[in-house]
C-alpha cells in the first residue's frame, strides 16, 4: 500500500495551523507593529556634539525638532567647525532613531521587512 502524497502532519504542514488562524496572526503582527511605529513616531531622541556645544531633538519619524547652539561656539572665523557640529549631532540624533527602530522591529523578525 502506498500512501499518499502531501505534507506530513495533515494540512500543508504550518505545524497544524489551519490558514485562518495563520491569517489571524499576521493580522495581529500587522497591528502590533503599526502601535510600535507609533510609539516610536511619537518619542523624541536628542544627541549632542562639542562636548555639548550643540544639541539635536529628532522625533521617532526623523523630523528635525530643534537645534540648540551654545553662544560660546559660534565663531564667525570659523563658520566651517559649526557647520560640521551641526552635521555630527544631527546624524547622531537619526541614529538614535535608526537603532530605536531595529531593536523595537527587530523583534517581530519577518525576512526582508528591514
Amino acid at each position: 500500500m502506498s500512501k499518499r502524497g502531501g505534507f506530513p502532519g495533515g494540512m500543508g504542514g504550518f505545524g497544524g495551523m489551519n490558514i485562518n488562524q495563520l491569517m489571524k496572526e499576521a493580522k495581529k503582527m500587522q497591528a502590533d507593529m503599526e502601535k510600535s511605529q507609533e510609539q516610536l513616531s511619537a518619542k523624541e531622541f536628542e544627541a549632542t556634539a562639542g562636548g555639548g556645544a550643540i544639541t539635536a531633538k529628532v522625533s521617532g519619524d526623523k523630523m528635525l525638532k530643534s537645534i540648540s547652539i551654545k553662544p560660546d561656539v559660534v565663531d564667525p572665523d570659523d563658520v566651517e567647525m559649526l557647520q560640521d557640529l551641526i552635521l555630527t549631532c544631527v546624524n547622531e540624533a537619526l541614529r538614535k532613531v535608526d537603532a530605536a527602530q531595529a531593536a523595537e522591529l527587530g523583534k517581530y523578525n519577518i525576512p526582508g521587512l528591514m
